[in-house]
Order: C-alpha cells, then sequence, then structure tokens
C-alpha cells in the first residue's frame, strides 16, 4: 500500500460534506501488470434522477520545491490512472483534487492550463484549512 497524501483525509472530510459517500478508501485496481491505488472512490445519487455518479479522486499536496515537478508527476499519475479505470470502471470519473493556494498560484499559469486543457484533467480545488471543496473544474 502506498503512503497517503497529507491532505487525504482533509479531501475525505471535504468530499463528505459535500454530500460524497466514500465507497473506497483506496479504490484498487488490479491490472495484469500490477496493482494500482486511487486515493478514493465515492458515489453519489442524484434525487431527482435517481442517477448514481462514481468518481475517483487522486490527492495531490504540492509540498515540494518544484511545483513543476509535482505537477509532471501528477499529471503521469492521473493518466495512467484514467486509462486503468476506462478498463476497470468506465463509469468512474477521475478527479485531481488540489489544495485552493496551489491552484491559484500554480494552476493558473500557462503551463498547467495547457496542460488540464490538452489532456482533459477533471480538477477540484478544496481548503485545507475549512476542509472543505470550494471548485469543479469538470
Amino acid at each position: 500500500m502506498s503512503a497517503k497524501d497529507v491532505y487525504h483525509n482533509t479531501v475525505k472530510v471535504a468530499l463528505q460534506k459535500d454530500g460524497w459517500l466514500i465507497t473506497h478508501d483506496p479504490l484498487v485496481l488490479e491490472l495484469s501488470s500490477g496493482r494500482l491505488e486511487i486515493d478514493l472512490g465515492a458515489d453519489r445519487l442524484i434525487g431527482a434522477r435517481k442517477e448514481n455518479i462514481q468518481i475517483a479522486v487522486e490527492v495531490k499536496s504540492f509540498l515540494s520545491p518544484s511545483l513543476t515537478s509535482d505537477f509532471h508527476q501528477a499529471l503521469g499519475q492521473f493518466l495512467n490512472y484514467r486509462v486503468a479505470l476506462k478498463i476497470k470502471e468506465p463509469n468512474r470519473v477521475l478527479f485531481l483534487a488540489v489544495p485552493v493556494k496551489v491552484y491559484r498560484n500554480f494552476f493558473s499559469g500557462e503551463l498547467a492550463q495547457l496542460s488540464v486543457a490538452e489532456y482533459n484533467v477533471k480538477l477540484f480545488v478544496f481548503d485545507p484549512e475549512r476542509e472543505v471543496i470550494v471548485q469543479w473544474n469538470s
């Protein structure tokens, strides 16, 4: 089992506050080449439509000295997880969870903006102090 991100429990609480039911912690995907662990799996029932929405969430703290290096690692991991989900759980949508400070300071930059658009990265932004989701970008 891989180590949990420093914000793992914060994001879990934020999702629950937002009405999500945590179904997997972690969400394990078994492939012939090995085992992948996405930080969280969550479901939400949309009442009027009786539709169940399923997501997978990879939590990233971006705490190293180089946000660009952290972004490279996060993007590669995100893309690999999305490929595996397509095979193993095709109805589940993958999101990258990032702290609000990182979103404002790094994801507003050109490289992050272009990459998020090019690779259709779905994000949600959380406030670690208040343990809430402040923005969904899908």
